[in-house]
């Protein structure tokens, strides 16, 4: 125990440290809303590759892709790895990275941004963890409607299953000899020839729906949880590690169902004639339409699998640009608005 202490506070010392090693005349040019944009994008790329194959797994479960309903994690991750190897495990990560870098990093910078103005211009509101969850919710809709086709790209590569390693003698029906799209252009020209802009924007309702409390939940939580830490473990790595996983275990399992009606109706295009019902006019719909003819419990497919990947997805995710922030000489919000920290 007194190891972990140690090396915590050892790690702590160099984020500590960060902002005096960095090289004073590269960054300090830099306006303060592009160092955030910087220190989101590479805490997101990082916290979402770490996670990738469980992800992955997660969306074929909500998809109820033929051949992995009834599979535990570790097989569906083998399955994977027999059928299309080691980097079949990361497929549609590409995607996601690609959205994930500009959604992390709006993300993080417009909750600085909107948390700022806040701070401002609404006194009345104080200074508490209230603030952060005005600006997170504020700032996860600003980052997803920018995004969002690139996640709809990201879970349509996601979902398809191919085998690339020679024909398969299990007679698994859902796997496809060739996938239906090739690449992040492909389905996003697909798409935008079979539904327009609308169709680059299918299950963004959900995700909006589901986004707003989420993100607000999040930082709140992360935010809520430092206050209680002892001021001497205030900088420590394990500590930030520990309420990051707790907030976004948190928010996302109050939003989950709705992710799962997201999922369904990005792919619903993909999706053979029995499972037609993923076609949903809205959010509302998708929830009844899914409790109705798949069950309650089809709206928390995938949670046991979303837990073991929100720990270290948000864990990483938070403490990363934290870290970032110290490097890159990023000031509090409070401190540069002249109001002390809650």
């Amino acid at each position: 125990m007194d190891s972990s202490q140690s090396q915590g506070s050892t790690l702590a010392g160099l984020v500590d440290n960060a902002s005096i090693q960095r090289d004073e005349s590269c960054l300090d040019g830099i306006p303060v809303y592009v160092k955030e944009l910087i220190a989101g994008g590479f805490a997101g790329a990082l916290s979402k590759t770490t996670v990738a194959p469980l992800e992955r797994v997660k969306i074929l479960w909500q998809t109820r892709t033929v051949g992995f309903q009834s599979l535990g994690v570790f097989q569906s991750l083998h399955k994977l790895h027999k059928h299309e190897g080691f980097l079949g495990l990361y497929r549609g990560n590409g995607a996601s990275v690609i959205r994930i870098v500009p959604y992390a990093a709006l993300h993080f910078m417009t909750y600085e941004r909107y948390k700022s103005w806040i701070l401002n211009n609404c006194p009345m509101l104080g200074t508490g963890p209230s603030i952060d969850l005005l600006a997170g919710s504020a700032a996860g809709g600003t980052s997803v409607l920018c995004t969002y086709p690139l996640d709809l790209a990201r879970t349509k590569l996601a979902y398809q299953v191919a085998d690339t390693r020679g024909s398969i003698k299990d007679g698994m029906k859902g796997v496809h000899s060739l996938p239906a799209h090739n690449g992040i252009k492909g389905v996003l020209t697909s798409v935008y020839k079979e539904g327009g802009v609308r169709g680059l924007y299918r299950g963004a309702g959900p995700t909006l729906t589901g986004i707003l409390p989420y993100a607000g939940l999040k930082f709140y939580m992360y935010e809520k949880l430092k206050m209680h830490v002892p001021e001497e473990h205030q900088k420590s790595i394990l500590m930030r590690l520990a309420c990051g996983a707790l907030a976004g275990l948190f928010g996302q399992t109050l939003t989950y169902p709705l992710d799962v009606v997201k999922r369904q109706m990005q792919v619903g295009s993909l999706q053979n004639a029995a499972h037609e019902d993923a076609r949903y006019r809205n959010t509302l719909d998708g929830l009844r339409t899914i409790a109705r003819n798949q069950g309650w419990r089809q709206l928390f497919a995938g949670v046991s699998i979303n837990y073991i990947r929100i720990v270290p997805s948000a864990a990483i995710s938070f403490t990363t640009y934290d870290m970032m922030k110290a490097w890159l000489g990023i000031p509090p919000q409070q401190k540069s608005q002249s109001v002390s920290a809650a």
